[in-house]
């Protein structure tokens, strides 16, 4: 929902960077059970959220009934995180965001199974990344202990939503907003910062 509204604010500030960090819910199966009680009321919840998320989402392209007759266990983060990270590694933000992206879709719309790296390499191939190298950055330590990284540095921001942002390491915007928010968000923070947008 909120990266096509980021994309807009994005492409008004070309002088503002947006980089991309991971940051998980449920990067593990584990995780998902340890927060619903087991793998089936995980799901079921969750698609709850995709319902209310759908309500707010400028197109309502979400498809949870479709997802819940999905015979796979909800997918968990983890997988998803490495790809976008190794997308980085290999084509730097914007290809981590169009990974991103794509990922999304496969997720949301799609409703195919994200946690499954047959998923991950066809939308990595999908936006154009050489496929033998991003599964080599893929499988490496390198991208996992980056996407560790950015796990800690979330857990030391006391980041809890997603999407969260964070300028200056200090001004947190959490939680989905409309396209307006965002940007009165990001010049309040330029403001802040003596860098007011002309």
């Amino acid at each position: 929902m909120a990266s096509p509204r980021l994309r807009r604010v994005a492409a008004r500030h070309p002088e503002v960077q947006f980089v991309h960090r991971c940051f998980a819910l449920a990067p593990t199966p584990e995780a998902i059970v340890a927060l619903f009680g087991s793998k089936e009321r995980g799901k079921a919840e969750i698609l709850e959220h995709w319902r209310m998320a759908n309500r707010y989402d400028d197109e309502h392209r979400f498809r949870p009934d479709l997802m819940a007759t999905r015979p796979f266990d909800y997918p968990y983060s983890l997988p998803g995180l490495r790809a976008c990270k190794a997308a980085e590694v290999l084509g730097g933000q914007a290809a981590h965001w169009d990974l991103f992206d794509r990922i999304q879709q496969a997720h949301l719309i799609e409703c195919r199974n994200i946690a499954d790296e047959i998923v991950l390499r066809e939308c990595a191939a999908d936006v154009g990344l050489n496929v033998q190298a991003w599964e080599e950055a893929y499988r490496s330590q390198t991208v996992l202990d980056a996407v560790r990284a950015d796990l800690s540095r979330a857990r030391e921001l006391r980041v809890w939503a997603v999407p969260t942002l964070v300028a200056a390491g200090e001004y947190v915007s959490s939680g989905a907003r409309s396209e307006a928010q965002y940007e009165a968000w990001l010049h309040a923070v330029m403001e802040q910062l003596g860098r007011v947008p002309q």
